[in-house]
């Protein structure tokens, strides 16, 4: 009887140990091969994004590199079924000069195109992008709150999105041309005056198709953090419940 009685304990333990491998190994598979969460810490992407947002990328909409998997192992190179980006993807790419750090970005740019900014105006092979007034936006930046100039952006193909302004003046407001070099996209955050973008060659730079993890697709939960955490009675007051399942565009 005893000896039953351990035996089942035992066939219990294994099965439960099974199944945290099995439901580990599901969660891995799916986060490689199909959504990955991912949460936004900054505010360059203001208005699309907020910080605190929290949302899911798709990994199979370029295909998959090694920056697809687990800690990027290096063991393939180039994408295996690859695809390009449209124009107006919101996407997430590992930071070139590292190869670790996320980045998040709006592709504006694809191979053999020629990005340049002039008095803060975007221009896409010579063609100035259209931009509407929208009002103004009160942006809060990681506690810092700014009233900015909103504009809705038109890009080639017919993507439009809100972009945010300070000023049309200053340096990466009055670029050189950029051209895209094969297997490279240009990407921008919608907080144009504050983004670390591919408008800084020493910095982002030219994205490398290879480092695409994916395109943000919708955002699942979203928190403005406002309370210490440890004021959990306050957590519902915290969630911004009007972006909760909000598509991302």
């Amino acid at each position: 009887m005893a000896k039953s009685m351990a035996k089942r304990k035992s066939g219990t333990l294994v099965e439960n140990v099974k199944t945290i491998v099995y439901a580990g190994l599901i969660a891995i598979v799916i986060r490689t091969v199909a959504y990955e969460p991912f949460n936004i810490p900054s505010g360059s992407m203001i208005p699309t994004l907020l910080i605190g947002d929290y949302l899911f990328v798709s990994k199979f909409s370029y295909g998959y590199s090694r920056f697809s998997l687990p800690f990027s192992p290096p063991l393939f190179s180039g994408r295996i079924f690859g695809r390009l980006p449209q124009r107006g993807d919101v996407a997430v790419f590992k930071y070139p000069r590292d190869d670790t750090t996320d980045y998040i970005k709006r592709i504006v740019g694809l191979p053999g195109d020629r990005i340049q900014v002039t008095q803060g105006q975007l221009y896409i092979n010579g063609v100035l992008v259209p931009r509407e007034p929208a009002g103004s936006y009160i942006a809060d930046d990681d506690g810092i709150h700014m009233e900015l100039r909103r504009y809705l952006e038109t890009l080639p193909g017919g993507v439009q999105h809100y972009i945010l302004k300070a000023t049309d003046e200053g340096e990466m407001n009055n670029t050189q041309v950029y051209l895209v070099p094969p297997d490279h996209v240009f990407a921008m955050g919608d907080n144009r005056d504050n983004s670390a973008d591919s408008r800084f060659v020493n910095g982002v730079g030219f994205v490398p198709v290879e480092n695409l993890i994916g395109r943000a697709e919708i955002i699942f939960f979203s928190v403005d953090g406002q309370y210490p955490f440890w004021e959990f009675w306050r957590w519902p007051f915290e969630i911004r419940w009007s972006r909760l399942l909000k598509t991302i565009r």
